[in-house]
């Protein structure tokens, strides 16, 4: 072993036996090696005699990046002599080369790429007759055959496959390539692998499948002539149909097949070629019990041949051809939607895409046929079957840990074009797809137990869904479909329920479906129900728990003055979620769990702070729900600076949502309700800011708090209008100390001074304070 070879051994060692120090050396030293003018004479040797796998790739990948790099400034004896070095390696012109052939196959990949690296600079102004001569040394046997599948592959990924992005130079030369290889070999490599399969089926499956890899990579761009004839296509059958000796030989010969159906061709010549393949022969073998790559490769096929079916339809002029490829695609699409149902689409398909493109189609058909009638169900089907979550995930998505909010994103991203061909059926076919979801729904609540969660939420979101595409005139009247489906949903208890992902979407679709029950009375007390109950608000899961309060509040905002004579039983079932704000000892993980109060509030506010409610109980209601909450406001503020740390970050949280809550309820409330025709309701407001005021004065420097107070003062000036001026002093006060401190020129001014702005009349107002002092030392602080 000499110097070089001692150095290569040491750079590739990967034992950790060896120092960086001493690889770092060995490395600069190959790379002296590499620079010399003679490394390719030496690498030329190197392969002939050394049986070392490190060595021949290093000295093969010398020789690539050299031919890369100094190709032009080489001697024509020089390109002479790699040429015919490596042409001589690769075809077994010498015996003692079979090391290399014998090699592992990175080596053999690596000398194809350096042999490619050849045809690039060469073919075919230089090396016109490469082909020709490979193809008389495959007599040689199956090294050889094996090297030029590889080569064949090797040009395929490096030069003319569209499938990775080709420079404009690479393209051009691909061009060139491509019609030397038409006008001089094809016919003789196409001759080559027939011969080659049927001389080897049997023996060596291996080298077949390698053959027909080869052959399927370049189906796009020979002759479809030399494949589609009686040699190769009844070949093909017979090792898919007959079977073959190895499912690979079949998996081979099945990806030959989807090359053959996805080659361009203009669209009449295309739907002759598809019709006289009668690819109904390998339907049967997709619900076989075969190989999982075998039913997986028959899936690819049967996708592939539908989508071209499909395209043939939309382009062919005459009626007669549309009619067949109709007929085509009738006969294929029962297998493509059981692959749909049953397999991993090869993600090169793009189902979505295909589905949509035969639903579009069923738009010239008035009406529509009965097997079209049918597809538009399986359709249906697909779609449920996809949007299903996969039971394994259950307990992820249930306590949403992070494997479970990776897969919730994932479909939620999966289920938008699925939900999209969902709302286009329901406009082709819309009776269809109403039922189909009607009995979806109704089997899945039927059998509902703890074990069909995933089959229960599938088809509450296919109802969810649909919605999106009715008018919101449709919904408000409603049909004997959303009829019976909404008294299913509010009347039906399933034992899922405390599931999170099925609570979640029961209560989204109940939302919006809810204008349906504007019109329909009698379904309030069981919509109220369905979201104060376990279902809604009281749900054992915190997250539904909160996102039920929002969406009551919605449900709150359209049915409003509907729910007057129910707010006794609203304001009693929600009680404990309002005692939470006013319990001393709460937690901030168990107030973080209403969604901070606001929606609750809100909802609770838009309900008592309409003008249909009696003045007395409005009162009540609201002195209620104040009262504990400024109580609570002021036992916090008590010896507030007296605790330790820990304690005072709890009571600044707990404030912090009782702000929020209050803040929340008063939106409920108008100002022409709270100043003139109810101004009791509006002192309440007054005094409940007195209260909120003297949390600047006991944590002026707590910037949560004074944002809560602000956005507070900001409500109070909207509800109470100019009534609220006499306390606007006292809050600024508050806010200027500590402002002053921080302000810079430049700086923009806050929003409470915009609202001063709008509602201060110095001609107008009279201040227990005067008004010009407190205008100058406003306009003075904020004016920058």
């Amino acid at each position: 072993m000499d110097d070089l070879e001692k150095g290569i051994l040491i750079m590739f060692d990967e034992s950790g036996a060896i120092d960086d120090e001493l690889k770092k050396q060995a490395k600069n030293y190959c790379n002296d090696i590499k620079g010399k003018p003679s490394v390719c004479r030496l690498c030329i040797e190197k392969l002939c005699f050394t049986n070392l796998a490190q060595v021949q790739f290093w000295c093969l990948q010398t020789l690539h990046e050299v031919i890369q790099t100094r190709y032009t400034t080489m001697t024509p004896d020089e390109k002479h002599m790699i040429r015919g070095s490596v042409f001589s390696i690769v075809c077994l012109q010498d015996e003692n080369l079979i090391r290399v052939l014998e090699g592992p196959a990175f080596i053999k990949n690596k000398l194809a790429q350096v042999l490619i690296t050849l045809i690039y600079l060469e073919y075919p102004l230089i090396w016109s007759s490469f082909f020709v001569d490979f193809l008389s040394h495959l007599s040689k046997g199956t090294l050889v055959i094996d090297m030029f599948c590889r080569v064949l592959n090797s040009l395929d990924d490096e030069l003319i496959s569209l499938d990775y992005p080709r420079t404009p130079e690479e393209l051009t030369v691909a061009g060139r390539v491509k019609d030397a290889m038409r006008q001089q070999c094809v016919s003789q490599i196409v001759i080559a692998w027939y011969d080659i399969i049927s001389m080897y089926q049997n023996s060596d499956q291996e080298l077949c499948a390698s053959v027909l890899d080869s052959m399927r990579r370049y189906i796009s761009w020979i002759d479809i002539g030399f494949i589609v004839n009686d040699t190769f296509i009844p070949l093909f059958f017979d090792l898919i149909l007959v079977g073959a000796p190895s499912d690979q030989l079949r998996c081979a010969s099945v990806r030959c097949l989807l090359a053959v159906v996805s080659k361009r061709m203009e669209p009449q010549s295309k739907l002759s070629l598809l019709q006289s393949l009668q690819i109904s022969r390998v339907f049967m073998l997709v619900t076989e019990d075969a190989d999982a790559e075998l039913v997986s490769d028959i899936a690819a096929l049967l996708s592939g041949y539908a989508v071209e079916v499909l395209d043939c339809f939309k382009r062919v002029n005459s009626e007669d051809a549309k009619g067949n490829s109709m007929e085509l695609l009738n006969e294929v699409l029962p297998s493509v939607f059981y692959v749909m149902k049953n397999f991993e689409v090869d993600a090169t398909f793009n189902m979505v895409q295909f589905l949509s493109g035969y639903v579009a189609t069923l738009k010239c058909f008035t009406p529509l046929r009965e097997e079209q009638l049918l597809h538009v169900g399986q359709i249906l089907e697909v779609i449920l079957v996809l949007i299903r979550y996969n039971p394994v995930y259950r307990t992820n998505l249930d306590v949403m840990d992070k494997i479970g909010k990776e897969e919730e994103d994932r479909m939620v991203e999966f289920r938008k074009d699925l939900f999209v061909l969902l709302r286009t059926v329901g406009r082709v076919a819309p009776d269809i797809t109403q039922l189909f979801i009607r009995n979806s729904l109704a089997s899945a609540l039927s059998r509902s137990t703890d074990t069909n969660v995933e089959e229960v939420e599938s088809a509450l979101s296919l109802l969810y869904a649909l919605g999106e595409s009715l008018s919101e005139e449709t919904i408000k009247n409603g049909n004997g479909f959303l009829s019976e489906l909404v008294l299913m949903l509010l009347s039906t208890k399933f034992p899922c329920h405390s599931n999170r992902l099925v609570a979640l979407i029961y209560l989204e679709t109940l939302t919006r479906y809810v204008k349906f029950i504007q019109d329909n009375t009698q379904y309030i007390p069981l919509v109220l129900t369905a979201f104060l109950d376990e279902r809604g608000i009281h749900h054992p899961n915190i997250n539904v728990s909160r996102r039920a309060s929002y969406l009551f509040m919605r449900v709150v905002k359209l049915l409003k003055v509907k729910l007057v004579s129910f707010i006794e039983t609203i304001l009693q079932s929600l009680q404990d979620t309002v005692a939470r704000f006013t319990i001393m000892n709460s937690t901030t993980e168990d107030l973080s769990g209403s969604e901070d109060g606001s929606h609750i509030f809100e909802a609770i506010g838009l309900l008592i702070g309409m003008e249909d409610v009696p003045p007395e109980k409005q009162s009540d209601y609201l002195s209620s729900l104040l009262r504990p909450l400024c109580q609570q406001v002021e036992a916090l503020l008590l010896n507030a600076k007296l605790v330790t740390y820990e304690e005072t970050n709890s009571k600044i949280t707990i404030i912090q949502q009782i702000i929020m809550a209050i803040n929340s309820l008063s939106k409920g409330f108008s100002e022409r309700l709270v100043t003139t025709s109810r101004p009791g309701i509006g002192l309440m407001f007054k005094q409940t800011l007195d209260v909120l005021l003297q949390v600047l004065v006991i944590f002026p420097k707590v910037e949560p708090l004074r944002n809560k107070v602000t956005s507070f003062i900001h409500r109070m000036v909207d509800t109470l209008g100019a009534s609220v001026f006499p306390y606007l002093p006292k809050a600024l006060e508050q806010l200027l100390a500590e402002i002053e401190l921080h302000l810079t020129p430049g700086h923009s001014m806050p929003p409470i001074a915009l609202q001063w702005e709008r509602y201060v009349d110095p001609t107008s107002v009279s201040w227990c304070v005067p008004y010009d002092t407190r205008l100058r030392r406003f306009t003075s602080e904020f004016e920058a």
